[in-house]
């Protein structure tokens, strides 16, 4: 099990060698978090658990590696282009985005509204990509590197709802706090009583419990073990989504989401991920300003 974030970055070990890079790599996990808005070092020693110098000092590591990169001007912190290298170089294993691009372009050409694609990451929810649609009216409710408990968004939820209910007892009480603290409408229960209805429905739906205006609906990609890759999602108006058009959306995505899991059945590799559900779990999320799609 992994534990939050502070126990994984200060978590003992049996060499003081191997305790730095756990560290390291949990503040690298960090600064990941706050994506293009980056995080001060005030922030991210508050989100640790280190002490400044701890931090600094690990920072300053990760910074000559490459990985990590320090704002001249603002002295916010990065992910670097050494990041970005790896991430490159993963792509091949884990190339859903390339997988799912066409589907994205699609569903956003047929429907004129914003398109997405989540995945899991531990018990967060992270947007790998935002397909701009052309109705003139947009929610700009997530971009692409925010991350959001599992189950806050129709995406999220849709993820999170393909689980057994052990785990998503395990998610949600891991996620608890950070719920109660900044998603007032979207407490553990409701986030139940909504999987009870995504699952009979077939698809999940966000129905403005961030913002009033702002919906979101979305459905699972498989893995061909019946395992959650992502899921697609929709952002619009509540206007733009009365019930007729929730299903008429649903049924667009479930016939792309049917073409990317005949693509991944024939990527091994991806199909032998291993599952993890447990997370690093902050004392409280980089805070986009915006809801989840």
């Amino acid at each position: 099990m992994w534990g939050s974030m502070e126990e994984r970055i200060a978590a003992p070990a049996s060499l003081s060698g191997s305790q730095s890079v756990d560290r390291a790599l949990g503040l690298l996990s960090l600064v990941s978090y706050f994506g293009d808005q980056g995080g001060s070092l005030s922030e991210i020693v508050e989100q640790s658990g280190l002490n400044k110098p701890t931090t600094r000092r690990l920072l300053l590591a990760l910074i000559r590696s490459g990985l990590v990169e320090q704002d001249v001007q603002t002295r916010r912190y990065y992910l670097g282009q050494e990041a970005y290298v790896l991430g490159t170089l993963a792509t091949r294993r884990y190339g859903l985005l390339q997988i799912a691009r066409d589907s994205l372009n699609i569903l956003s050409a047929k429907t004129q509204d914003t398109s997405f694609l989540s995945i899991q990451r531990e018990t967060y929810a992270v947007c790998l990509h935002r397909e701009e649609g052309t109705y003139p009216i947009r929610t700009h409710a997530l971009q692409a590197g925010y991350r959001h408990p599992l189950g806050v968004g129709g995406g999220s939820l849709a993820i999170l709802s393909t689980m057994a209910d052990d785990e998503i007892d395990i998610i949600l009480a891991a996620n608890e706090a950070v719920l109660l603290a900044d998603y007032p409408n979207l407490a553990p229960l409701q986030i139940k009583e909504d999987i009870v209805k995504t699952r009979e429905q077939g698809f999940a739906l966000n129905p403005g419990r961030i913002l009033a205006n702002s919906w979101g609906i979305g459905v699972a990609i498989h893995f061909p073990d019946g395992r959650a890759a992502g899921a697609l999602s929709i952002a619009a108006i509540d206007s733009r989504m009365q019930p007729a058009r929730q299903q008429e959306l649903a049924e667009l995505m479930r016939t792309e989401a049917k073409k990317i899991e005949a693509r991944l059945a024939h990527l091994q590799p991806l199909n032998d991920r291993p599952r993890r559900t447990s997370a690093p779990v902050v004392k409280s999320k980089p805070r986009p300003e915006r809801m989840k799609a």
